[in-house]
């Protein structure tokens, strides 16, 4: 590495005697706004009615339309509704919903390729192939069609986006497996005598699932995405839930004189899947030891 980059790598040597708190000096602006961000999401998430400046429901006729202005900086929707406020109370479903999927994905994908890296052959020749074709079809299509089956609401949106998850993850649990079940620790531990399950659970399990929990961190962003692209095509939460898919397909009605109905909530998961996105990708690039 160049003299002139080095100063950018996170931290001092080992041996430098400099402080590890500094290590968070050198990040771009970018990730620091993207943290930022996150973290707004998540006060917002936790206490909207502290942030909202109006009750996300309280419909005021005479007030509709309105552009954005002082007393709504955002303006108001068909009802009158102040849109700023509907947002702030649509973050917690939509980071619930993209938390949620991402979780049930990576727990079921994950038990899955754990069974498929430590089965035998022809029981991993199955599950690779089923995951196969539920890898050809999109993500969104296949949640399409177990929404469908299941029916709308909240609960099914996550069970359909979390499921459609599941092949994906499944082979990178698979992959990381096999690639720790010879590693000489867990040999060590098969010679000391532990049980399989014990090496399974400690040594095997963490090390196997390790990077995919940074992949799934990037995944969030996507699952909020698709929870956000059902909700639009009717999927989601039913009005007046202040959900940001429900909100951009109501507005997109009232498009040609109320841009803001569908601006606001579309720039609010763009930002929310970029900053989720940057930050994965930088937790990605410091489990493989590269620099900032």
């Amino acid at each position: 590495m160049s003299q002139a980059i080095e100063p950018l790598i996170i931290g001092p040597a080992i041996g430098t005697g400099g402080s590890k708190a500094l290590r968070f000096g050198h990040l771009r602006p970018g990730l620091w706004a993207a943290g930022v961000f996150v973290l707004l999401l998540l006060v917002a998430s936790l206490f909207p009615h502290r942030l909202a400046p109006y009750d996300p429901l309280d419909a005021t006729a005479r007030l509709a339309f309105q552009p954005p202005n002082l007393t709504h900086w955002l303006g108001t929707d068909e009802n009158g509704r102040d849109v700023l406020s509907r947002l702030i109370y649509g973050v917690r479903s939509s980071l619930f919903m993209g938390l949620a999927a991402t979780a049930l994905g990576l727990a079921w994908g994950t038990l899955l390729g754990l069974i498929s890296g430590l089965g035998p052959r022809w029981l991993d020749a199955g599950i690779m192939r089923g995951v196969d074709v539920l890898l050809a079809f999109p993500d969104l299509l296949l949640a399409l069609v177990i929404i469908t089956f299941f029916g709308q609401g909240t609960a099914n949106l996550i069970l359909a986006v979390g499921i459609a998850g599941v092949p994906r993850y499944a082979r990178l649990v698979r992959a990381q497996t096999l690639n720790v079940r010879n590693a000489g620790y867990v040999e060590a531990a098969v010679t000391l005598g532990h049980s399989h399950g014990a090496v399974v659970l400690r040594h095997i399990l963490p090390n196997a699932i390790k990077p995919v929990l940074i992949l799934a961190t990037i995944g969030i962003g996507g699952t909020i995405t698709a929870g956000a692209a059902l909700s639009f095509l009717g999927f989601g939460a039913p009005p007046p839930a202040p959900e940001w898919g429900g909100m951009m397909a109501i507005g997109r009605s009232f498009l040609a004189n109320a841009p803001w109905l569908v601006a606001w909530p579309a720039l609010g998961i763009t930002l929310t899947v970029i900053s989720i996105s940057a930050i994965g990708r930088e937790l990605l690039r410091r489990s493989e030891g590269k620099p900032l």
